[in-house]
């Protein structure tokens, strides 16, 4: 099923409502879909690089608002579904320590799932949920979000096509290999 969905992604690519869809499915990604807008994106930048910042930035819109709403998810269903779930399970001692865990480390858990193949989707709504301040999932949602999807924009438009197989197979550990220096740097500056 996962392929199918992924093959139907990948062919509105052609479509003459591509940056729509590309819209949907970037917004629909952030909280529930699971098909990252890359698989969409790409090939419309491939298709029409002189589109391809405009493109990047259709898609960064509107993952932040789908983020907004899986943030919402977190934040309002969690009252409804998971404190009686935890609560019966004998569980609420250690989910309040889990957000203040969470919380503490602030901006990171966004950045990472943001920039890294982790599903975005999952720290949209963790971060509702723990009560992550609003602005700092936003602020870092836009900074992720838009390193991603401007940096594929912009190798695809520097590069074409060749550069693709290098986005779809490494890129994420590129982002992975970022965050990790940066998370570095900064521990490191710490202690000097």
């Amino acid at each position: 099923m996962l392929r199918r969905l992924y093959d139907w992604t990948l062919s509105l690519a052609g479509h003459p409502r591509a940056l729509w869809a590309l819209a949907i499915i970037s917004f629909a990604e952030s909280s529930v879909f699971p098909i990252p807008p890359d698989i969409l994106m790409i090939p419309m930048i491939i298709a029409a690089p002189h589109r391809a910042f405009w493109i990047a930035t259709v898609c960064l819109v509107s993952s932040v608002l789908g983020g907004i709403l899986g943030y919402g998810i977190g934040y309002f269903a969690f009252e409804e579904i998971g404190r009686p779930v935890l609560e019966s399970l004998g569980k609420m001692e250690r989910i309040e320590q889990f957000n203040t865990q969470f919380n503490d480390f602030g901006f990171w858990p966004v950045l990472i799932a943001g920039l890294t193949p982790f599903p975005y989707k999952v720290i949209t709504i963790m971060s509702g949920w723990t009560g992550l301040p609003l602005m700092t999932f936003v602020i870092t949602s836009i900074v992720a979000r838009g390193l991603r999807f401007f940096l594929v924009a912009w190798l695809l438009w520097k590069f074409g096509a060749p550069i693709r197989d290098f986005i779809e197979k490494r890129l994420g550990l590129m982002f992975i290999l970022f965050v990790a220096l940066l998370a570095g740097g900064f521990y490191v500056l710490r202690f000097l």
